[in-house]
């Protein structure tokens, strides 16, 4: 018989809380007890799609208090002053509060925000991710733009990029950003996650080209927006 879905998943919370208190939490217990004690000082803010496959202290390995993490629906941003929302307050936190040193916006292979983007009787029913997705609209509006019919999983390829870079640019709009930017204090950076690869692409601005991070040009590579 299937177990009842939500004492499943209760139990299954639960006993990971206990196995990260007896197995994880001891051996690294010094390093929870400082960050306690000291705060947090992380150096780069992390927005990410909140996608459950993605996992940013894995990819990046690191512990805890090193990086400041904001994930949403398609890893948006919204542009400065278009929404006031959390993400514009977790922006001003991290760079101007917290002053970290990178802001990284990464999206993901098999993006289901993108593909609702892509086609919108898949959101239909829902009013208000629709409605959020039109941070990501002008990268929908670049996707093929003077190209000829693309294949469908080309097509979501180059919006994930695109959106990526779209969201770079949004963060440019906010001040504490523009600031840190024009001190030569901050830095940003566009990343893709391959979720079945797990490689990570970084997009190189001058280049306007995203590359393997172990080395490589992507097959799918972003127009500039």
């Amino acid at each position: 018989m299937r177990p009842d879905p939500i004492a499943w998943s209760t139990e299954r919370l639960l006993s990971g809380v206990r196995r990260f208190q007896r197995d994880i939490y001891p051996p690294r217990r010094a390093a929870y007890e400082q960050v306690a004690r000291e705060g947090q000082s992380p150096h780069a803010l992390f927005i990410t799609c909140a996608d459950s496959r993605i996992d940013p202290e894995l990819i990046t390995q690191s512990g805890p208090g090193e990086i400041f993490v904001s994930r949403n629906i398609g890893n948006l941003v919204p542009a400065y002053g278009v929404l006031s929302d959390g993400m514009s307050a977790i922006i001003e936190y991290g760079v101007a509060g917290l002053k970290v040193s990178q802001v990284v916006v990464c999206g993901h292979t098999d993006c289901g925000a993108m593909i609702g983007l892509l086609h919108t009787r898949k959101v239909a029913n829902l009013p208000i991710v629709k409605s959020w997705l039109r941070n990501a609209g002008a990268a929908l509006s670049h996707v093929g733009r003077g190209l000829g019919p693309l294949d469908e999983q080309l097509l979501l390829e180059r919006l994930i990029e695109a959106n990526v870079v779209l969201q770079l640019n949004h963060l440019k709009t906010h001040p504490s950003v523009a600031v840190r930017l024009s001190q030569g204090k901050l830095a940003l950076s566009g990343w893709v996650y391959d979720i079945g690869r797990g490689s990570v692409s970084v997009y190189q601005d001058d280049l306007q080209r995203f590359f393997d991070v172990t080395g490589g040009e992507r097959a799918v590579s972003a127009d500039p927006i």
